[in-house]
């Protein structure tokens, strides 16, 4: 069994930090001009997620209480591991504004010079009002810190002391967002493992399909998407890389994820397409949840370590961000693919991952899929290979009746792939497949996976995250025109 090198202890101290710069490599290797697959994490705690001392009044936070790793450590590692930008995301508590605007947010201005070559955004893991968590991340300007902390201090449930149950109702988000949209330079809020809480497919739990169309219809620029795969992956495993037979991937103790993703992604026909079904811009990201490593007992992997999110974009704050609201990404788990490229052509124009495409009446569209399977070991000490590709559709048919709609019936698997059918070229396969023509607006997707299901199926308690790996782009939407 393949056991991971011990990661580097939370005792480090900043100025060891670094100059560890000095030994450890940018893995990207790609070029800041143009355009690019950016490897990149959205959700990811420091020592700043505290504990708290319940015996002052107010509680006093205790740095490194929950999360452990300095936000440098944390940046270095995310490099080390392939990414090319992150966000920090410490979650809140009572004043937890006044930490994160004067303690975490001068963490992240050094770990910015400390580490340069990975894009660092500001953000947090905001306690939703009404919900679960979910990432806010904030366009970096100047002012960046004093925008979170009029969020923070005025949104988080979790903010004032004594506790107040009406900070955490449904209305309240809305009027968050609402305030949000009166920003200069509006943030993204993308919804954390969604169904954590869930009892069983369909029965949800804080987070629900009508809070999230409620959020989507008011700030449809900042309310964009879903965790698609959560992270805590490593919770099925002992510190020595053993299986933990009673952990649950994701820290899902409910209802299981779906080869390591949420079920408001995995079932096709389910909550996402029933989104993509109305036409919204609704994506999904992957992210490591990273608070301890699980080699020092966490349930955790590294930021970049086994789930990347990649984000078509200038190796830049702004269009990185441009990217991620709207959709120009794909994610992937175990390194299984390192580049995805989905091209929908008609009467010669085209459109990518995330983009829209203008079809003529009785038009043919050809659907080009070509990825990179990389030749070379995962962070496991594998080599994974892609054994399938799926081609999904599914009409667009405009808003639902219901808010609580999470089916759509109009959805299927149209096509699977598998490496009779694509042509090889170096590390990179491609396949393409041609609708003669469609009645009305479609949109289309794309997964693939190592495995043998032909759906993901529920992770069973102690399985091995590196043996159960997929990748999903965002969709295409096709515009039929009149």
């Amino acid at each position: 069994m393949h056991t991971p090198r011990r990661p580097l202890s939370v005792v480090l101290s900043l100025s060891v930090i670094i100059s560890m710069t000095a030994y450890l490599v940018n893995a990207q290797g790609q070029s800041d001009r143009g355009r690019q697959w950016i490897a990149g994490d959205h959700h990811i705690h420091s020592r700043f997620s505290t504990g708290w001392d319940r015996e002052q009044n107010p509680p006093a936070p205790i740095l490194g209480g929950d999360a452990i790793y300095p936000t440098p450590m944390n940046a270095l590692m995310a490099r080390h591991y392939g990414l090319g930008w992150m966000v920090t995301t410490d979650h809140g508590g009572p004043n937890h504004s006044q930490v994160n605007l004067n303690q975490a947010y001068p963490e992240l201005q050094q770990s910015r010079v400390v580490v340069p070559d990975v894009i660092q955004f500001y953000g947090m893991e905001f306690d939703t009002p009404g919900a679960d968590h979910s990432s806010l991340i904030m366009p970096h300007t100047d002012d960046e810190a004093e925008r979170l902390h009029s969020i923070e201090s005025a949104y988080n449930k979790r903010e004032p002391w004594p506790a107040n149950p009406d900070w955490d109702t449904e209305p309240r988000m809305l009027e968050a967002l609402r305030f949000m949209t009166t920003l200069a330079e509006t943030p993204i809020v993308i919804a954390h493992h969604p169904s954590r809480s869930a009892s069983a497919q369909g029965q949800y739990g804080l987070t629900a399909p009508t809070e999230l169309r409620a959020w989507n219809d008011l700030a449809p620029n900042i309310a964009v998407g879903m965790e698609g795969a959560p992270g805590h992956q490593a919770a099925t495993l002992n510190p020595d890389g053993s299986l933990k037979s009673v952990g649950a991937r994701g820290a899902y103790g409910n209802h299981p994820t779906m080869g390591g993703f949420d079920q408001m992604t995995a079932v096709v026909g389910g909550f996402w397409d029933a989104m993509l079904s109305e036409g919204r811009d609704w994506w999904i990201t992957a992210n490591s949840d990273s608070h301890v490593h699980y080699t020092e007992g966490g349930v955790d992997f590294w930021p970049g370590e086994y789930s990347k999110t990649y984000v078509w974009a200038e190796k830049n704050h702004n269009d990185i961000l441009d990217g991620i609201r709207h959709g120009r990404v794909f994610v992937t788990t175990g390194d299984l693919i390192s580049e995805l490229h989905v091209t929908a052509e008609a009467a010669g124009a085209q459109a990518h991952i995330g983009g829209m495409l203008q079809v003529p009446a009785n038009e043919a569209v050809v659907v080009t899929i070509r990825f990179r399977d990389p030749n070379g070991n995962n962070h496991h000490g594998d080599n994974p290979t892609v054994a399938r590709v799926d081609l999904i559709a599914g009409g667009i048919n405009g808003p639902a009746s219901d808010p609580a709609t999470d089916t759509h019936a109009d959805t299927n698997v149209i096509a699977r792939f598998t490496e009779a059918d694509w042509t090889v070229d170096g590390e990179f396969r491609e396949v393409s497949y041609r609708f003669d023509a469609l009645p009305n607006d479609h949109y289309i997707r794309v997964r693939g996976t190592n495995t043998t299901q032909l759906e993901p199926e529920l992770d069973p308690r102690g399985e091995d995250p590196w043996s159960d790996l997929w990748f999903y782009a965002n969709p295409i939407r096709l515009h039929v025109e009149d």
